[in-house]
């Protein structure tokens, strides 16, 4: 049995969970499940992002305090992630006192990579980021992601040198020790990494009062970076623990718009700590609407909750997981979503669930054991992390199996006679049905856990209500 380490970018919590943040979950929730299933004991972190200005003076316009704020928002997506039956093990909040005091530790430690400097250019309020003044101009000066202009700060600040690890991190990533996913990932992550700044690690606490202080230094506030970033080993109890057993992380799970910061910034934090880098980085794209880019602004934000309420979980799982391609943007709209679920999902194993259970019923076929044996071409794309491909594939063997029932006609059998062949064939079907199943385990959990009992019952019997009802 080998440990296995996942991790997910945690959500900063001024703002409610959105489908990036359910990418996230489901991507590392598929992962773990199939690396359990496979016999790998897994450490799974998860967790909340709550230091930062947007989180302060949005507690004082709620009149909240700041404490009673980001208690209440690292519950909402707590109760977001319980929604989605993702399989955490560690949960953290980067306002835990243990977490605080292991950041200042980190900070000491990387303290012959960091000097203090003063800072002119460019910060987005909105990203709580400094933007260099390449990206300003290439963006003529406002953010894409909030349409609201850069301010021009003056500021003295620490910085983590970055040029210390480029050499290393390029090395790394060329050899694919840290291996970027999608591949052309990597290829932008290099080009970034040639011009990539020594990077800002605090703000003045007149600039940025909710935040770790830096250890030496009451006038400075730590940045999001060492902040947010270490989490993933403070977690595991780093500096205090060996984290060995379970660090590096076999996969860190995020979107494509933090991937410079974890392919680049977080490197450099490690290799800064002596500590080998992440086994791989699987970047997502963005989920579209209609086309677009899901904005406030523009109304086209679909809230992953009201798809929750509305379809419930395994709808949500299937076309997520399906009809989402693992490494590239995706368009979502509600018509493709109810098509999914009545044709696909209802349609192909629900209704495949019923008319077989319902035949093995009449003609008395008793539970069938669970099959073993491995699928070869299901288990590489699972650990490539081609998670859509690898649904797609499984999904073949339920449509599969459907065909076989219309072209072998159990009913028939039944009617002329042919007991023998009769509970052959029905205990073949049954029996490849959990072969299936047993695939589908790490995307659709809930609806496979029904169907496993379904099957290997004393007594096969339907259940009393389709597993998707059709709306």
């Amino acid at each position: 049995m080998s440990k296995t380490y996942l991790c997910t970018a945690i959500p900063y919590v001024n703002g409610n969970p959105h489908i990036g943040h359910a990418m996230d979950y489901l991507l590392a929730d598929v992962y773990a499940r199939f690396c359990r299933m496979m016999g790998d004991e897994v450490r799974f972190q998860v967790g909340t992002d709550e230091h930062g200005n947007k989180v302060f003076s949005t507690a004082q316009k709620n009149g909240v305090s700041v404490d009673d704020y980001v208690q209440m928002n690292s519950d909402k997506f707590r109760k977001f992630i319980k929604q989605l039956d993702i399989s955490y093990t560690d949960f953290i909040r980067t306002t835990d006192p243990e977490h605080v005091r292991r950041c200042q530790e980190i900070w000491k430690r990387l303290e012959n990579h960091i000097y203090s400097a003063e800072y002119e250019g460019w910060y987005c309020e909105g990203c709580e980021r400094f933007v260099t003044a390449k990206e300003c101009e290439e963006n003529h000066g406002v953010c894409p992601d909030h349409q609201k202009p850069y301010q021009q700060l003056s500021e003295r600040n620490y910085y983590l040198r970055i040029a210390d690890f480029k050499d290393k991190i390029r090395d790394q990533i060329e050899k694919d020790t840290m291996q970027i996913l999608p591949e052309f990932r990597k290829q932008e992550v290099l080009q970034l990494l040639a011009d990539a700044p020594d990077i800002s690690i605090s703000r003045p606490r007149g600039q940025l009062s909710w935040g770790v202080p830096v250890p030496g230094d009451d006038d400075q506030i730590m940045y999001v970076w060492i902040d947010a970033l270490s989490n993933y080993i403070t977690v595991l109890g780093y500096p205090d623990q060996d984290i060995s057993t379970y660090w590096p992380a076999q996969a860190q799970f995020i979107g494509k718009d933090i991937l410079r910061f974890h392919a680049i910034t977080w490197p450099a934090i490690l290799l800064g700590l002596g500590l080998p880098l992440p086994k791989h980085l699987v970047t997502h794209g963005y989920i579209l609407a209609d086309g677009q880019k899901m904005s406030k602004s523009i109304g086209n934000v679909v809230d992953p909750i009201e798809v929750l309420d509305k379809h419930g979980l395994d709808a949500f799982r299937y076309y997520f997981l399906r009809h989402v391609d693992t490494f590239t943007d995706a368009d979502f709209t509600w018509e493709k979503f109810e098509n999914a679920y009545n044709n696909e999902l209802a349609n192909d194993l629900g209704n495949l669930v019923q008319r077989l259970a319902t035949l093995c019923k009449k003609n008395g076929i008793r539970g069938v054991i669970n099959p073993t044996g491995e699928d070869k071409k299901y288990i590489k794309l699972m650990q490539n992390f081609e998670f859509s491909r690898a649904f797609d594939y499984a999904w073949t063997k339920v449509q599969a199996l459907n065909k076989s029932i219309d072209e072998q006609k159990p009913w028939e059998l039944a009617k002329t006679g042919e007991t023998e062949r009769l509970h052959q064939v029905l205990e073949k079907l049954a029996c490849d049905l959990l072969v299936a199943n047993q695939l589908l385990t790490p995307f659709l959990p809930t609806a496979t856990e029904k169907i496993h009992s379904i099957f290997t019952a004393p007594d096969i019997a339907p259940p009393e209500t389709p597993l998707f009802p059709k709306n």
